[in-house]
């Protein structure tokens, strides 16, 4: 766990390379944008409500009042629940779709299935649980055994509905509660609400024609079908030496499941639309002496040290502790900056200059990727397709040590879509690509979730309304509007996580942790003062808008410039980003600006009654 050193990276032709960008950006996008996309839903619902994990025990309709409901149970919801616990707040239900606690980490149990980021960061409540993953870039089934680990340590259990899925939402005016309604019949009123669904909670599936023809087996990755493939989510799939397999989509999902699935077909034909970037793993076990070196806060150290290489930028001298491809644009630049007597610190002063510089060294760690492609992939065409041509971070980094060698096995094909812009469509026997018809026994849809999409696909509910009536997708149809990204006038008492106006940063939950420090505070003061419900007065909110805007950064050249994708909305020009409308005045400067905002005591922008 030692600091670590640049990467050596070629020069290169930047304008040369910008058009080639934008060539590559251009072959890809579709007008439909995030239409192209099908819902999970009537004939498609299986590939998101079905569980193959656990076994959905009959019950009786739930009728309960209770002060709090959680909408689910993954980090983000069991970060809240601790939140909650802290401040004395008991009386709450977890509600989730799943059989057990993990949302993201509970669906999703592909073949390989690993975090992609460094996992001391990433997994909540170390700390608080007095454990520590076994490697960097955790494997999923331990992020599982973790999100269980916190449900056990804290009790959360009893606290429980799994395997349900909320459809409505409604504020009752007249009993100032809101009413939640649910698959399993349950009605259940609850005075305050917090979403914590997540961003990967609904996978979405591809638009392409005849994707009810095909008569072979399929499923999503997340909800990956081991009776058909055998083995685990570490692998050794065993019951397809016979099959031909096609894999559509080759995100952070595919990069991990192909390896595996090329080692246990007959045939693997893999389609791909835009080739992700790829890093070494270098994944590295726990260092036992590192561990018992630790003291008190480590952690949030940690955890400042990635925010400040991934997003801030490091502080002139400051060491990168976390040595990889999330670093390494930050990492190379410092290091120049860092050269001779250290004065090129000074050129930071002008954003102008610094962007620059960032942006050469992004264009030559991007070549460096590409480089390594050509290394180690033995066929020269086959090299060039899996070359990504686009900016660092216009997708999500992707790291495996395993996935490029891969299209160099002889029962491995590569089917570039690119110029088609995916594939042409789907038959009762296979897939059409190129006018050619690869006939498949299984097609598995490695295609995503409903994480940029609209408001009402993202959530699944409806209706959704607050006082009047009033839809919450109508509400946010021209854009979100809160008060610190986690409350919203005409919706009393219900609060929300995930990237919507609040802070942005390297870990994930993280953030989830920041929201529910707030969450849970003004929680425990409405219950405190005997308030009936709590929401942001239009003033207030109008002011947090625009504090996130004047804090706003630029990068809609960045965006748009980048190749299709959920990043960026499918290059929709007006679509809803990932990361939502964040606050980009500094992560941790909002952290101090919501603790200042708790210490006054007054809930100020907050109307009661």
């Amino acid at each position: 766990m030692r600091p670590c050193a640049p990467t050596q990276t070629p020069d290169v032709d930047r304008d040369a390379l910008r058009q080639k960008y934008l060539a590559e950006r251009d072959k890809r996008l579709r007008p439909e944008g995030q239409q192209q996309y099908l819902e999970a839903e009537d004939e498609f619902a299986d590939f998101y409500e079905s569980d193959p994990h656990l076994p959905v025990i009959p019950r009786d309709p739930i009728t309960d009042e209770v002060e709090v409901v959680v909408l689910g149970g993954g980090f983000a919801g069991l970060i809240t629940a601790h939140r909650l616990r802290e401040q004395g707040v008991t009386d709450f239900r977890i509600i989730e779709l799943g059989g057990d606690f993990g949302g993201v980490w509970y669906w999703n149990r592909y073949p390989g299935i690993q975090i992609d980021s460094d996992a001391y960061c990433y997994l909540p409540l170390l700390e608080e649980t007095g454990y520590l993953p076994t490697e960097k870039f955790t494997h999923g089934d331990e992020c599982y055994e973790h999100a269980q680990r916190i449900g056990k340590t804290f009790g959360f259990y009893d606290s429980a509905i799994f395997h349900t899925m909320v459809k409505q939402l409604e504020w009752d005016e007249q009993i100032n509660r809101w009413h939640i309604r649910t698959n399993r019949g349950d009605d259940i009123k609850a005075r305050f609400v917090i979403m914590c669904q997540g961003p990967y909670n609904r996978p979405k599936l591809p638009g392409i024609p005849g994707i009810k023809d095909f008569r072979g087996h399929t499923f999503h990755t997340a909800r990956w079908d081991y009776d058909y493939t055998g083995g685990n989510s570490r692998g050794g799939l065993d019951k397809i030496a016979d099959k031909t397999i096609a894999i559509i989509g080759t995100g952070s999902t595919g990069i991990q499941a192909i390896p595996h699935l090329a080692r246990g077909a007959e045939h693997l034909v893999v389609f791909q639309r835009t080739p992700s970037y790829i890093f070494e793993r270098g994944d590295v076990f726990t260092d036992p002496e590192w561990a018992a070196s630790l003291k008190p806060g480590w952690r949030d150290a940690r955890q400042r040290n990635f925010h400040n290489a991934a997003f801030a930028f490091y502080n002139p001298g400051e060491p990168d502790l976390i040595c990889d491809g999330w670093t390494e644009v930050a990492r190379n630049l410092a290091a120049k900056l860092n050269a001779g007597d250290g004065s090129g610190w000074a050129q930071l002063a002008d954003p102008e200059v610094f962007l620059e510089l960032k942006e050469i060294e992004d264009y030559r760690a991007m070549q460096r990727l590409r480089d390594r492609v050509a290394e180690i992939v033995t066929d020269p065409d086959t090299a060039e397709i899996l070359k990504p041509y686009y900016r660092n971070m216009c997708k999500r980094p992707c790291f495996s040590d395993e996935y490029l060698p891969t299209f160099n096995r002889p029962n491995v094909t590569l089917v570039d879509v690119s110029g088609t812009k995916g594939v042409e469509r789907i038959t009762e026997k296979g897939v059409v690509a190129g006018d050619v018809e690869y006939e498949v026994d299984c097609l598995i849809f490695a295609s995503g979730f409903e994480i940029t999409t609209s408001l009402d696909r993202q959530y699944d509910i409806e209706p959704f309304t607050g006082r009047d009536g009033t839809s919450l997708y109508d509400h946010w149809g021209g854009g979100f509007r809160t008060l610190h990204g986690v409350m919203t006038h005409g919706f009393p008492n219900i609060l929300f996580t995930g990237f919507i106006q609040g802070g942005v940063t390297a870990a994930t939950t993280l953030m989830f942790e920041q929201q529910a420090d707030h969450i849970a505070y003004i929680v425990k003061q409405a219950q405190a003062r005997g308030v009936t419900y709590a929401e942001p007065t239009a003033e207030a909110q109008a002011e947090w808008v625009a504090t996130v805007r004047a804090n706003s950064v630029d990068n809609t050249t960045f965006v748009t410039e980048c190749t299709p994708g959920y990043y960026n909305a499918e290059g929709e020009p007006n679509g809803r980003g990932f990361l939502g409308d964040p606050f980009w005045g500094g992560f941790y400067e909002l952290s101090d600006l919501l603790q200042a905002w708790r210490d006054t005591g007054r809930l100020e922008g907050l109307t009661f009654e």
